[in-house]
């Protein structure tokens, strides 16, 4: 029996295999019995000068050709690119066009521009595409349908010379009904697209038609077919789920094109790979024209509940048939899931969740436009998953029906937006046809995607702009909220607040606001991760996802440019490496890199945790969790726009921070003396499967080799279900370490653990030479110790350096916000510092090779130099990073000799209240350590001019 079985099972999966193969050769195939696949050759013609319409090209054969799916972009086709390129965004960092350091890449042959990928070809206006069909006898009295998966944008079709009409949604299929055109025989189509912005303006920055990210491109993608069903037919099937009662309502939608009244007969089955005790239920109905049939469907005694912890979906077979034997039918992919809220939280089927998310701002450099393929989006989703992420927001476009899909196996969280950014030069609410659009555009995409349990949120799109769109966004959320139960419904993302969202999108609750500068809470306040936003939402009654968080940029990866081997290309890229280049700093690259992604983790990990610390907070929604290519290159990304990673933390790494179960200390500082108690208070964001039962929580401190110094355990304890759930506090006298650290506390729960650096420096440090000067200026006395032979160490004080010397650069201690072209040099315009840890400078200031807490103090009190004003050939013992764009040689601290005496010069005031700076002295022990010990032996020689240039001179006293 088990042979037979066994025989039985081969013969199984070999006719599978056969099938299959047969499937494939069929799909690749011109026609079915009731489809034919338009893909393939299409003949083309560019229509630049809009002459198509009055010369009637409908009635011609086009005389070029492209293949489709696809753009004319990926076939090659458009116009080469140079100054004149009408782009579709806005442009902030415009210097390219004037500015003479850009001359050599505005030159024909080499045009290389630094504001967004740069596509090969490039075309704006209406093209027009055409192809030859043979309609089969067998489609005679069939209703006949030309589906269009995704268009960019507006289409208008004509059959034959007869124009069937337009369409212009950039979120779903455009679907044409043909049935009175198409009789058997033979048909030219003909589809004009036009990819200019015309009677609506969603916003030149709209993600879902903007050159910053996917391109403006022109073209059809996805499937495109043609299909042929009976006269009565299910035109629309969407489902309810209510797990409170354990049903299904189903809303069928039939067409009737007969003319007659017509009796049905509509069966509705539910199936799951885990579930075969559902049985079909039927209703017997009498079509008129159009009738919307309501079947409530029992879904058991114990539904599988769809959640990111448990992605169960069902598939609902609905068939229509008619008493002549018509049959029609529509599998429809659902989930039993409820995305609601309790007070300012969100709930999956009534338990509380957290948004763990990030922006999908539709960059695709292979292709300039979004996958259609439901692999493309399992790996995407499958990656964001390893980074701890369970949400996706789709800024300003709706992503096709296969990434919903992807979605929907994997158990992600969407929100939707209708295609729109109603700003710098577009509005909302305004009596512009935008707001009628607004409205079709988000019926379409609930129609086309409401199913899915994936679809949780939408919106109206992305940061509007208009004197009246608080009255219009309050119509649109009330219009959403009464029509369909399954989403939750807000304004936009960013803003406006209003009482009636079901939830709030906020830029309020992140570390860095926009034009906050130095100001912000990383920049501006003592380093500690014991701060919330609960004085933030405190006035807001439901949900709050804090809106584009992070924003922080990491250096150029230049082995990144052979990646762009698709229709766009990275030569921004290629500009910022010629400019390190010129610079002669080429090797750096690579430390640059490393250096400033550590940085930017570390920023993104105060964010996040900051978030998962509010109590009651709803969720947060990273920008990004890979790169922005547009808007001046926003690096922001720990993985870079094609998914992948950078070098410097993995998704096991980054998770740790980021994820359902979270261990959280509340350090009220970063940095310790050893005569203090090392008191923190231990928490935990909860957010898994399930309430944790009988766990017992543990923390060590280990120092910088990782031998474990102190260890203990918080106490026994359940652990339901949220945040700002208290552990215990730590207590650890830290007067065991007799010389400075750098310690690792790591809290870890039930095999989740997180862990954060701390530094730790002696109370009382041993005295010093005496005979080690220690300056703000290098006046006659300080000069006299120089020529005799003597050691100087030169401090300067913040704003003391001249501007040209790099006082006018605004330093601080985070990596830049967004990027320096589109927030027009918002400070601080440094990525951090790059140092080598082993320099006998640092022997007792601990310091890995980037920015960590302890140089906090140092970046809040200092200047860059420009190491060029001193020596071209200057290699510092701390280097500042530059911007990418300007690409400067900057420093924090060089060593040299002037006359016959050795100096070390400090951007960093090593002097002011260093009985509050426990860093700053520490550091200038170290380096007056360095200073006493024979291994300090400076090469350069410098004019004692060169040093004095560099800073604002005081009159000498006489």
């Amino acid at each position: 029996m088990r042979k037979l079985t066994l025989l039985l099972l081969i013969a199984f999966l070999q006719l599978t295999l056969i099938n299959a193969v047969k499937g494939q050769l069929k799909r690749s195939s011109v026609t079915s019995d009731y489809k034919i696949d338009l893909s393939g050759k299409w003949a083309f013609q560019v229509d630049s000068l809009d002459q198509g319409i009055p010369e009637k090209w409908y009635k011609n054969t086009l005389r070029g050709k492209i293949i489709l799916p696809g753009s004319m972009t990926t076939n090659g086709l458009g116009n080469d690119i140079n100054v004149n390129t009408p782009w579709t965004g806005s442009i902030e960092d415009s210097t390219w066009f004037r500015n003479p350091e850009y001359e050599q890449y505005r030159q024909p042959g080499n045009i290389k521009i630094p504001f967004w990928l740069q596509p090969d070809k490039y075309y704006k206006g209406a093209a027009w595409y055409q192809k030859k069909v043979t309609i089969p006898a067998t489609w005679s009295k069939k209703h006949i349908e030309l589906y269009i998966e995704r268009s960019h944008w507006e289409t208008i079709i004509w059959v034959d010379d007869k124009q069937i009409g337009m369409q212009n949604s950039l979120s779903t299929a455009h679907v044409f009904d043909l049935s009175n055109e198409l009789s058997p025989g033979e048909h030219q189509i003909t589809i004009r697209v036009d990819n200019r912005i015309k009677d609506f303006n969603v916003g030149q920055n709209s993600h879902s038609i903007s050159d910053h990210t996917q391109t403006n491109w022109n073209g059809m993608i996805g499937q495109l077919f043609l299909k042929a069903k009976p006269l009565v037919y299910i035109d629309d099937v969407q489902l309810y789920p209510d797990i409170k009662n354990k049903l299904v309502k189903a809303h069928v939608q039939i067409i009737n094109r007969t003319g007659k009244i017509v009796s049905t007969s509509i069966n509705l089955l539910a199936a799951s790979s885990k579930v075969t005790t559902l049985k079909t239920v039927s209703k017997k109905v009498s079509v008129a024209k159009d009738t919307v049939v309501e079947i409530t469907y029992p879904m058991g005694e114990k539904p599988l509940l769809w959640s990111e912890f448990s992605p169960d979906v069902y598939k609902m077979q609905v068939r229509l048939a008619t008493a002549a034997n018509e049959k029609d039918e529509r599998s429809v992919t659902f989930g039993m899931r409820s995305f609601s809220s309790q007070g300012t939280q969100f709930t999956i089927n009534n338990k509380p969740t957290f948004l763990r998310g990030t922006l999908e701002c539709a960059a695709y450099p292979k292709t300039g436009f979004p996958p259609t393929d439901l692999q493309s989006w399992m790996r995407i989703l499958t990656i964001c998953r390893s980074y701890g992420l369970n949400h996706l927001r789709f800024h300003s476009w709706c992503p096709p029906d296969a990434a919903f899909e992807a979605a929907d196996r994997l158990g992600f969280y969407f929100q939707i937006e209708c295609a729109s950014w109603a700003n710098q030069g577009a509005s909302i609410g305004d009596g512009n046809p935008l707001d009628q659009y607004i409205y079709d555009e988000s019926n379409r995409i609930v129609k086309a995607y409401g199913n899915h349990p994936s679809f949780c949120m939408m919106n109206y799109g992305n940061e509007p702009n208009g004197k009246n769109l608080v009255k219009y966004l309050t119509d649109f959320v009330a219009y959403w909220k009464k029509k369909d139960p399954r989403h939750l419904y807000s304004t936009g993302s960013g803003w406006p607040i209003i009482s009636g969202s079901d939830y709030n999108s906020t830029p309020d609750p992140r570390i860095q606001g926009w034009e906050q500068g130095l100001k912000s809470i990383i920049n501006g306040e003592s380093p500690r991760a014991d701060y919330d936003w609960t004085n933030i939402i405190k006035k807001w009654q439901h949900p709050t996802v804090s809106h584009e968080i992070g924003q922080w940029c990491v250096y150029p990866d230049f082995k990144e440019i052979s990646q762009y081997d698709g229709v766009l290309k990275a030569k921004n890229f290629e500009i910022f490496h010629d400019q390190l280049k010129k610079q002669g700093l080429g090797n750096l690259a690579e430390d640059f890199l490393f250096a400033s992604g550590k940085l930017q983790v570390l920023c993104y990990k105060a964010d996040i945790e900051a978030a998962l610390r509010t109590p009651g907070f709803g969720g947060f929604q990273l920008l990004g969790l890979n790169d922005f290519p547009g808007q001046g290159t926003a690096l922001v990304g720990v993985l870079n726009p094609f998914w992948r990673d950078k070098g410097y933390i993995t998704g096991k790494e980054y998770s740790q921070f980021c994820n359902a179960i979270v261990p959280l200390a509340r350090l009220p500082k970063m940095i310790y003396l050893n005569n203090e108690i090392f008191t923190v208070p231990v928490e935990i964001a909860q957010f898994g499967r399930q309430e944790l039962s009988s766990v017992t929580p543990k923390w060590s401190i280990k120092n910088d080799k990782g031998d474990v110094l102190f260890r203990g355990e918080l106490g026994t304890t359940n652990i339901p279900l949220g945040n700002t759930i208290k552990l215990g506090v730590i207590k650890q006298a830290l007067n065991s370490i007799t010389k400075p650290a750098k310690l690792t506390l790591a809290v870890s729960v039930a095999g989740y653990e997180n862990s954060w650096e701390v530094f730790v420096y002696p109370a009382v440090l041993p005295k010093v030479n005496q005979e080690i000067m220690v300056t703000n200026t290098i006046d006659n006395k300080a000069a006299e110790t120089l020529n005799k032979g003597g050691k100087v160490l030169l401090t300067l004080k913040k704003g003391a350096l001249k501007g040209d010397k790099g006082g006018n650069i605004a330093i601080g201690f985070s990596s830049i916000f967004w990027n320096t072209a589109w927030t027009h040099s918002q400070p601080p315009v440094t990525l951090g510092i790059l140092c080598d840890p082993q320099h006998p400078a640092f022997k007792e200031f601990p310091t890995q090779r980037y920015s960590n807490w302890q140089w906090w103090d140092a970046m809040t009190h200092s200047n860059a130099i420009r190491l060029d004003s001193v020596a071209t050939d200057l290699q510092p013992i701390v280097r500042v990073i530059d911007d990418w764009v300007t690409a400067q040689s900057l420093g924090l601290i060089f060593e040299c000799r002037v006359g016959n005496g050795k100096l070390i010069v400090s951007g960093i005031d090593l002097q002011s209240d260093l009985d509050k700076r426990p860093e700053a002295r520490q550091l200038l022990y170290s380096l007056q350590s360095y200073m006493n010990n024979d291994k300090f032996e400076p090469n350069l020689k410098v004019d004692i001019q060169k040093i004095r240039s560099l800073y604002q001179t005081r009159p000498e006293p006489k």
